[in-house]
């Protein structure tokens, strides 16, 4: 089954190449990466294309404002969709996910899960570098996901994540409406809702160490007034 992996970038100069470089590593013939840069200040889409050039197997798209992650990935999905991938991962730039981890989300998925879900919280997964504080507001976030969704994922808000096409052509990607870390959240909701089976498999995430995080205090409360509304069907 053919994947694709989406790395939607603002800002990571610094990171993408190398990220790009241990993708090698991983994918298999004809597996393809497409990178989603939001027009950063910094110079990263030009990094891009220039990769792109040379790495045969990575696709560049151009996006003219920065609106978020997700309407970042909701317009990485319709692309890799239109060009006929059966396996979609989300992953981030800045190396907090494990690009080794990649074959083994693909593979869960291969052998029949709907979506994949590398997860910090099932039984083997683990948080590298966090303090205690940031540990606890994940383990909330967590915690308060599951008190309005009832959705049984352990880790409800992590992004490294791979569909099956099927669920991506199922879901109104036009209804989701989350811009920040919501959004992972509201796609396995609606993932569920829809009936699909999410599995989670465990990695080992850490915090980023080159670059800056794009986590706000906007994010953080996007996601407290969306996960009640999306327990409402909104």
């Amino acid at each position: 089954m053919q994947a694709t992996v989406l790395v939607p970038t603002y800002n990571e100069s610094a990171n993408l190449e190398p990220m790009l470089r241990a993708l090698v590593g991983v994918l298999r013939e004809g597996d393809r990466v497409l990178v989603i840069d939001d027009n950063s200040p910094d110079g990263t889409g030009r990094i891009a294309d220039r990769l792109a050039a040379e790495l045969t197997f990575v696709d560049v798209l151009h996006r003219e404002v920065k609106e978020g992650l997700g309407p970042a990935y909701i317009a990485g999905f319709r692309q890799a969709l239109a060009a006929g991938a059966e396996l979609i991962v989300e992953m981030d730039c800045d190396f907090s996910h494990d690009p080794k981890d990649v074959p083994r989300l693909i593979a869960a998925a291969e052998e029949g899960a709907d979506v994949v879900l590398g997860s910090r919280y099932v039984r083997g997964g683990r948080v590298g570098n966090w303090g205690a504080l940031r540990r606890a507001i994940s383990r909330g976030a967590s915690m308060y996901t599951g008190f309005f969704l009832w959705m049984r994922v352990k880790d409800p808000t992590g992004g490294f994540k791979c569909f099956r096409r099927a669920v991506l052509e199922t879901i109104d990607l036009d209804a989701v409406t989350a811009k920040g870390y919501a959004f992972q959240i509201e796609m396995t909701y609606r993932a569920k809702q829809a009936g699909f089976r999410v599995v989670e498999i465990p990695i080992t995430f850490v915090d980023r160490t080159v670059g800056t995080s794009k986590m706000s205090k906007a994010i953080v409360l996007e996601a407290v007034w969306r996960v009640p509304l999306l327990r409402l069907g909104r």
